[in-house]
């Protein structure tokens, strides 16, 4: 059986329908930027990236404050959101957590709960190893899993979240037994991985980009369908396009993450509004197009019906994923 993890866009999608290029709000005071994770992961760079942006171009005459609440798991972020109703200076750096956690945590929490304003890129996955060690590709590393007297361990963002569902079909599919270990960040996961205590981890590429550009680990694969896009070389003579997919490594396992901005539930249309044409905008800075390429991000936006047609998409497959590795909680 093959395990697909997909986000299907149509083409039509990819352009932004219905958002008001011009709103009558504005916010009048400064807007908190909520990232439901720790420092130094994609999130945070993320948010910090934007933050910059906006900054920069003069897109909001308020300032944008970025504010870390990954406390148990991203919950805290969650909650906090969810308790914020009709505060429409509070935004939320949104992530597959929003499906994955209510389910491994029974957390009273829904993604509807919320107002959904964008989706601003996908992110996709990879399989690292430390450049140290003799695994140069998938087969290798599995190998190393199947002939190891105990089981390697492999690093990762949270608990019963993406880098642990992958684990666990990597697992399904090869056979091999890997320790899993999450750790409260990519960034920390990274720096794990760097120091021999993981064999391996499975990371989004801007997580652990500088240490792959400083030649301290090895990217083996991408869960994706396809190669990231990117041909600019960024480490060494490589380029993000010359990372195999994992399908071409014989591992048949693909995987996007969503990377959406919410607002809190009950906030008026204008101030949504507000919100979709800023992060339109931001979209076309030159500094967010030149992030997307660093962090070998996939380029959309989505916005109003289309974000929520793809929303509702993706909750089934991430409940799906979640069922058939065991994370749902009883």
């Amino acid at each position: 059986m093959h395990y697909i993890f997909k986000a299907c866009v149509s083409a039509s999608a990819l352009l932004l329908g219905a958002v008001t290029s011009a709103s009558a709000w504005e916010p009048t005071k400064p807007v908190e930027l909520i990232v439901a994770a720790g420092p130094g992961g994609a999130s945070d760079q993320m948010a910090r990236m934007m933050q910059a942006a906006i900054q920069k171009n003069n897109l909001m005459k308020q300032p944008i404050v970025v504010s870390l609440k990954g406390g148990a798991s991203g919950a805290e972020a969650l909650m906090y959101m969810k308790g914020s109703d009709g505060d429409a200076h509070k935004v939320l750096v949104a992530y597959s957590l929003i499906y994955m956690l209510p389910l491994s945590a029974k957390l009273p929490f829904n993604w509807r709960d919320l107002t959904p304003v964008s989706i601003l890129a996908l992110d996709q996955f990879a399989l690292w190893t430390n450049a140290g060690q003799p695994h140069k590709t998938v087969k290798d590393l599995v190998d190393a899993a199947k002939a190891s007297s105990v089981p390697l361990k492999m690093g990762g963002t949270g608990s019963k979240r993406e880098d642990h569902i992958l684990t666990v079909f990597m697992e399904k599919k090869t056979g091999a037994k890997f320790s899993y270990l999450p750790y409260k960040s990519g960034g920390e996961a990274a720096t794990q991985l760097v120091g021999n205590h993981i064999a391996s981890n499975v990371n989004n590429p801007s997580e652990n980009l500088e240490v792959w550009r400083a030649g301290q680990v090895r990217p083996l694969c991408v869960f994706d369908k396809e190669r990231i896009a990117y041909k600019t070389k960024v480490a060494g003579d490589l380029s993000w396009n010359d990372v195999p997919t994992c399908k071409e490594q014989g591992l048949d396992i693909q995987y996007l993450m969503l990377r959406a901005m919410f607002l809190p539930g009950k906030v008026k249309p204008e101030e949504t509004a507000f919100y979709a044409d800023l992060f339109k905008r931001v979209s076309e800075t030159a500094e967010f197009k030149d992030y997307l390429e660093r962090q070998a991000l996939k380029p959309i936006f989505l916005a109003g019906a289309e974000m929520r047609k793809f929303l509702e998409e993706d909750d089934a497959l991430n409940k799906a994923l979640m069922t058939e590795a065991g994370f749902v909680a009883k």
